[in-house]
Order: structure tokens, then sequence, then C-alpha cells
């Protein structure tokens, strides 16, 4: 069975251990290394900070529950950025069954020059599978393939989405602020 235990008197430092005992990262440096790439991806996504804080907690939570071995740190990352994301639908279906009120998300963002803020209300409007993937692909930089394994989906639906985004979000951003 995976476990997370303790290193130390440090509640924040809590070391991995796999079925053989192994140490396969700690959780502290998966939250400095993610953390942000991780609060991007969720904040998009529902368009509210405070679900966006929850979703990422609790792909931390899982990450510690589950204790999973990674190839290498791209494999983590992408598959904190998967289960983020799937925190993020759920999210998404819990709001649609039960009313919330919507936060204005924008005022939470520190240092945006406005047209990026512009481009970022725009991006929020868009159907969720076209924000996950313009979101991965140019704040991320992850390629085509890569957001393919991360939404399995094929490479074609990815680069269709991403086509269609684009279209979207210049049809949104030339409507609303030009």
């Amino acid at each position: 069975m995976n476990t997370a235990e303790y290193s130390g008197n440090d509640p924040i430092i809590i070391q991995q251990v796999n079925n053989s005992g192994v140490r396969t990262g700690s959780v502290r440096d998966a939250v400095e290394s993610y953390g942000d790439t991780l609060f991007r991806l969720c904040l998009i996504m529902l368009r509210n900070h405070a679900d966006a804080e929850d979703a990422v907690q609790e792909t931390f939570i899982k990450y510690m529950q589950k204790a999973p071995n990674f190839t290498d740190s791209e494999h983590e990352k992408a598959w904190l950025l998967r289960v983020a994301a799937n925190k993020c639908r759920d999210l998404i279906r819990y709001r649609s069954r039960h009313f919330t009120e919507p936060e204005e998300v924008l005022g939470n963002i520190p240092a945006l020059d406005r047209e990026d803020s512009h481009i970022l209300e725009a991006l929020m409007e868009l159907p969720e599978k076209f924000r996950l993937v313009l979101t991965l692909h140019y704040v991320e930089e992850y390629k085509v393939e890569e957001i393919a394994q991360l939404i399995g989906k094929s490479p074609s639906a990815v680069k269709m989405r991403l086509s269609k985004g684009r279209k979207l979000l210049e049809e949104k951003y030339r409507k609303e602020y030009l």
C-alpha cells in the first residue's frame, strides 16, 4: 500500500513512500514546482479563485494519497495537470447542478495589464474544452501530442480544439474589446 509519512517534526515536509519503501519525492517540492501552474490552470477553467484553490488542494491531497511513481519530472507534472483538470471538471459538474454566485476573478490576479486582462476575460468565457487546450498549449507551452495524452484525446482532436478555440477567442475579443 502506498503511504505518506512525516519527516521529522515539520508537518509541511511530507515524503512519499511506495510499496517497496523507496521515497518518490516530497509534496513540498511538488507544491513549490507545480503549485502556480496548477493554480493558473484551475483558475482559468473554473473562473473562481476559491474553487481554483480548492481544486489545487484536492490535487495535492490525491498526490499524497496515491504516492504514484513517476519516470521523471515531466511525467509528474503531466499527472498533476491531469488530476487538476479532472478536479476542475468535477467542480464544474457540481456547479451546473447547484447554483453558485459567480466571483469576479480578474480582481484577484495581480499585475495584469489592460490588454492581458481582456484576453483573459475572453478566454474565461470560452467553453471548458477550448479553455483547457488553449491554456495548456499557450500558457503552459505543452505540445499537441502531450496535450492529447493529458486529456485523453487524439492529437487531431486537440488541433481542432486549438483551431476552433483560437477562432472563438478572437471573435469574443474583437466583439467585446475592440
